[in-house]
């Protein structure tokens, strides 16, 4: 559990409570001394995620394509800052990188990631968990609209009692700390 990649949005939301309580995840994890992975923006929660690791002295790697970079949105004071040519390659340095994915809020994109990953542990292409930062409720309509999925038949439950969700930063790393990784849907046991 040392690297942690983190997908959130780059704009900062308008409720406070977000900020707050990643500010209180990202100590935790620092204080069981965690790296962090994220999209290298200086932006919006992005921005949360790299004042708060350093703020706690962890090692924050920025990942970002050079498009974003062009348009000033890159965080220069990080530990490291990665450029890559596009979105597919930063997503894939992002991955490589880190040992679980944490979902903060954000929109479409911060879904995107944080499907894409969950969706290469169900097939087997890794064996690291995602997580859901609840903070305020705020993905508590996605996992209903999960637990359709599963209801209509469309996927397994054992997928989706592989996230974790929570808004408890104890919890998260307890849940880290334990975590299985499941059988992959082809019947293939996940290795790390």
């Amino acid at each position: 559990m040392s690297a942690i990649c983190f997908f959130c949005g780059s704009a900062p939301g308008n409720d406070p409570l977000y900020q707050r309580d990643i500010a209180a995840l990202i100590e935790t994890l620092a204080q069981h001394e965690c790296s962090f992975v994220y999209g290298g923006g200086k932006v919006g929660l992005m921005g949360v995620v790299a004042d708060e690791g350093l703020k706690h002295g962890a090692s924050v790697t920025g990942i970002i394509p050079r498009h974003l970079v062009d348009h000033e949105l890159a965080y220069t004071g990080l530990t490291e800052l990665v450029v890559t040519d596009d979105m597919h390659q930063r997503k894939l340095a992002m991955a490589q990188r880190s040992d679980a994915f944490i979902a903060l809020p954000g929109g479409v994109g911060t879904l995107e990631e944080i499907f894409e990953q969950w969706t290469w542990s169900q097939i087997g292409l890794h064996a690291k968990p995602c997580v859901f930062f609840n903070t305020g409720g705020f993905f508590d309509p996605l996992i209903a609209f999960l637990q359709k999925v599963v209801d209509k038949g469309f996927m397994k439950p054992q997928y989706l009692e592989t996230l974790i969700v929570s808004d408890d930063p104890d919890e998260i790393v307890a849940r880290l700390k334990g975590y299985t990784a499941p059988v992959d849907k082809w019947s293939k046991v996940v290795e790390a």
